[in-house]
């Protein structure tokens, strides 16, 4: 696709990546045939190719409509394009290009720009989102349904104990999250249980926060870089020190984590940290399935038949990290039956704060989701992302858990 890039953009290094990515697209349209948004609209203008039209206008230097955000509003940043594209278009990267410019263009104003503030300030903040938790589980009849249905409950008292130091040579770091600590407390600890079963240490650095996602998928991209550079300064003190790792066990931050040296490849001073960050970052699903083969003969010493159990892939973690069939084995081994799940490459809906800016697409979403995982009637649904976790949860019956509390029971 050839483009004519505005004088504002043509020379900068965001105009390069853009120009770059523009080019790659041949209009072949595989990319309508995976994409969710697509599928349930049928606009052209809600697929990958409308949309990439659509950057490529206003970065050509046309008039930014509300129509335009609209569109790009309503993309989920699934990646699913990506896999698909035999081009290897990085569809992402542009649209957080082409984000970016419609919001400086035509800044948002009233109750849009006034959620998205408070998105920006409260998810990013454990201590402040921890006490918001707490006090919507405890007005939780007077909330709204969509706000109360994602908050699942108190789980600090299931909450097990991370293991004893236990003076393993192998150390690794992990990432608290935002909104895990709260939601999902045991997610970190099991993984600490796991690895401490393979002879690593996973320790956590307080000093870190929010991987920058959040901001910067609602446009607010300074801040998120701000986010980027003060985990790496956290960090960096244990990356001196050995780590082997670090290790993430949302999915949706370890896309963003692994991003780190393309977000930051043009800072003087933290360009080379950050690549040094990128390639440090870890799913813990990478590190289980280095270990398999002492892993396995433990699950199959101690395997009993745990029922049958769906698993959702999430977007960031088959498309964003290209992590594909490792848990499912793992599962296996455990001694869960795998069912089939129909369309696993489609997005549940979650995509981080899309189900709250985007409810009415996201729950039809949700509900197509549902519909294919239990299909062939699980006990259990399994998943690798916290916000895929509460998000199908909310509209389900049946347990939801991330796949590293099923394998740390499992070894237990």
């Amino acid at each position: 696709m050839d483009s004519r890039l505005a004088d504002f953009i043509r020379d900068t290094p965001a105009g390069k990546v853009a120009g770059e990515i523009i080019g790659k697209c041949v209009h072949c349209g595989f990319c309508t045939a995976t994409c969710p948004t697509y599928q349930l609209l049928g606009d052209e203008l809600d697929g990958p190719r409308g949309r990439i039209y659509l950057i490529k206008q206003v970065l050509e230097g046309k008039p930014v409509s509300e129509k335009t955000r609209l569109h790009l509003d309503r993309c989920l940043t699934c990646r699913s394009c990506e896999t698909t594209c035999p081009s290897g278009v990085k569809y992402s990267h542009l649209l957080d290009i082409g984000r970016q410019v419609v919001e400086e263009r035509l800044p948002r104003k009233g109750g849009d720009a006034l959620m998205r503030g408070l998105l920006r300030e409260t998810l990013t903040r454990p201590g402040l989102f921890g006490t918001a938790v707490k006090a919507g589980r405890m007005l939780r009849p007077l909330l709204p349904s969509g706000l109360a249905d994602k908050l699942p409950p108190d789980a600090r008292e299931e909450l097990r104990p991370w293991p004893a130091p236990g003076g393993h040579q192998r150390r690794m770091l992990t990432l608290a999250g935002c909104v895990q600590p709260a939601l999902a407390p045991n997610i970190n600890a099991a993984t600490a249980r796991v690895l401490d079963r393979l002879g690593v240490a996973l320790v956590e650095d307080a000093k870190a926060g929010c991987c920058g996602a959040v901001r910067f998928h609602l446009n607010d991209q300074a801040a998120a870089r701000d986010d980027m550079r003060r985990n790496i300064d956290a960090w960096w003190p244990h990356v001196e020190g050995g780590i082997e790792a670090i290790v993430v066990t949302a999915s949706g931050c370890g896309v963003q984590v692994r991003d780190y040296g393309h977000v930051l490849a043009d800072d003087a001073v933290y360009a080379e940290k950050a690549s040094k960050i990128s390639n440090l970052c870890r799913d813990p699903l990478e590190v289980v399935a280095a270990a398999r083969d002492s892993l396995l003969p433990v699950l199959a010493a101690g395997k009993q038949r745990r029922g049958p159990l769906a698993f959702h892939s999430p977007c960031t973690l088959q498309h964003g990290l290209k992590i594909r069939g490792v848990a499912e084995e793992l599962l296996a081994a455990a001694g869960y039956d795998l069912v089939p799940v129909a369309d696993g490459h489609l997005c549940c809906g979650s995509a981080g704060t899309y189900s709250l800016l985007q409810p009415e697409l996201s729950l039809r979403l949700r509900d197509n989701k549902l519909e294919a995982l239990t299909a062939a009637s699980p006990q259990v649904v399994a998943t690798a992302n916290i916000g895929c976790l509460t998000h199908l949860q909310a509209g389900c019956t049946l347990p939801v858990r991330h796949w590293i509390e099923l394998l740390d029971e499992a070894l237990a």
